[in-house]
């Protein structure tokens, strides 16, 4: 006789699940064939739609609770082959609430007593965990959406950034964006060295040459003295068509002698290039020479921003600026006249030939002008960049100077096309 013949069989079954019965999960107790035998308090608590679920086959169950289909498949099929099923997350509807809760079942074996033989599990409230959860998947998403945005926009000021770069001179464009606000408004009182240049009858020009021709003309004669300007450390102030405002001296200074010297290296240097980019021109449709002109004055100025709320310029205004423009417009072509002051800043390394003294309408003294030559210094010369080498069997004039590694890479290329040339005519 077996000892489940001396017990009450619902006694035993009621003290197995006696450690259920008042567990904050919402336990069950099925026989074998999953017909629900108990039930715990919390079980009525979760889902009071149930009623008195007792003898009901559980499967049913689940299906009145509203749980999906395949879930309930995957419960019959992991219970009757491998013992055990845990379902993570089951989204029911109670009270019109959307609650989630993780089902863990697992087949039990009692040698003693068969009808122990059964299925125990409990649902497990994951409600509050899932809400949080949601919310923490929500937030970093709408962390990832705001990255995005954040992301775009700094594309969209990067490229802006850029394209305003193109209408400022570096040293104003790094002064507007890292200085305060206080500072971009304030104005100040400094000795600049003041270059104008223009080209000489361009007038004429823009008469006989088609807009397209005249476009590249220009644009590649302001690109080139640009270059230049750049890099002798002037501050280009503006172009006023062909006329080019450069000074030296704000927002940052070598000192008013190194100013004054780089201001007529830089005129020296854009004088040379202007007559190596001759033959261009000349294929372009300009028919004759193009010369310039040039005029520094050198003296204190007011620099800083000038305009209204709508509009804002950053330049230098004084008596300098008006004197470097009216020696410019007295220059014969491809002269670089400068003033007395320019002139006592650099005569010990430059070499000048006085002009004249003239008195200039709206200035009171009469002003010493005079001519630049060149540096005295060799070594100096010779340190200037060549854009325009002639060799025994080619000629080579480079019309663009802004990116010399692509020049060189172009070059090399064409080296190749060449020898791929020679190799196939000696076959």
């Amino acid at each position: 006789m077996n000892l489940e013949d001396f017990l009450n069989e619902k006694n035993i079954i009621d003290l197995s699940f006696f450690n259920f019965r008042n567990a904050i999960t919402a336990a069950y107790f099925a026989d074998k064939d999953l017909k629900l035998l108990r039930v715990n308090n919390n079980f009525k608590n979760f889902f009071p739609v149930l009623g008195n679920v007792t003898n009901a086959y559980f499967p049913d169950v689940l299906t009145q609770l509203g749980v999906p289909g395949e879930q309930i498949d995957h419960f019959v099929s992991n219970i009757e082959e491998k013992g055990f099923v845990q379902i993570p997350a089951i989204h029911i509807r109670i009270n019109d609430e959307d609650r989630v809760y993780s089902l863990l079942s697992t087949r039990t074996h009692d040698e003693a007593f068969s009808y122990l033989n059964s299925i125990q599990g409990q649902f497990v409230d994951r409600t509050t965990e899932w809400k949080l959860q949601k919310e923490k998947e929500e937030l970093l998403n709408q962390k990832a959406r705001d990255q995005q945005i954040i992301e775009e926009k700094s594309r969209r000021l990067e490229n802006l950034a850029t394209r305003l770069a193109k209408y400022l001179s570096p040293q104003i464009y790094r002064s507007i964006f890292t200085d305060t606000e206080e500072t971009r408004e304030a104005h100040a009182r400094k000795n600049l060295s003041i270059f104008f240049s223009d080209i000489v009858k361009f007038t004429d020009l823009t008469d006989i040459l088609e807009p397209e021709r005249l476009a590249i003309i220009i644009n590649s004669y302001l690109s080139e003295m640009a270059s230049i300007a750049l890099d002798c450390g002037g501050t280009i102030d503006k172009f006023i068509g062909d006329a080019v405002f450069v000074f030296f001296g704000d927002p940052e200074s070598n000192g008013e002698i190194e100013d004054a010297l780089n201001c007529v290296e830089m005129a020296l240097r854009m004088r040379e290039r202007v007559n190596e980019l001759q033959n261009y021109w000349r294929k372009q449709g300009v028919p004759k020479e193009m010369q310039i002109r040039m005029g520094i004055a050198t003296g204190y100025c007011t620099v800083g921003n000038f305009g209204s709320e709508q509009r804002l310029d950053y330049t230098a205004l004084g008596r300098p600026v008006n004197l470097a423009a009216r020696l410019e417009g007295l220059a014969d072509p491809n002269a670089i006249l400068v003033d007395q002051n320019t002139y006592n800043l650099i005569h010990d390394q430059v070499s000048c030939d006085h002009v004249d003294q003239i008195t200039l309408k709206g200035m009171a003294r009469p002003i010493q002008v005079y001519r630049v030559d060149d540096f005295f210094s060799d070594d100096h010369r010779n340190k200037r960049q060549q854009l325009s080498k002639v060799g025994k069997y080619v000629q080579l004039n480079v019309i663009n100077s802004s990116d010399i590694r692509a020049l060189i890479k172009e070059l090399h290329q064409m080296q190749k096309d060449f020898e791929k040339q020679i190799n196939s005519s000696e076959k």
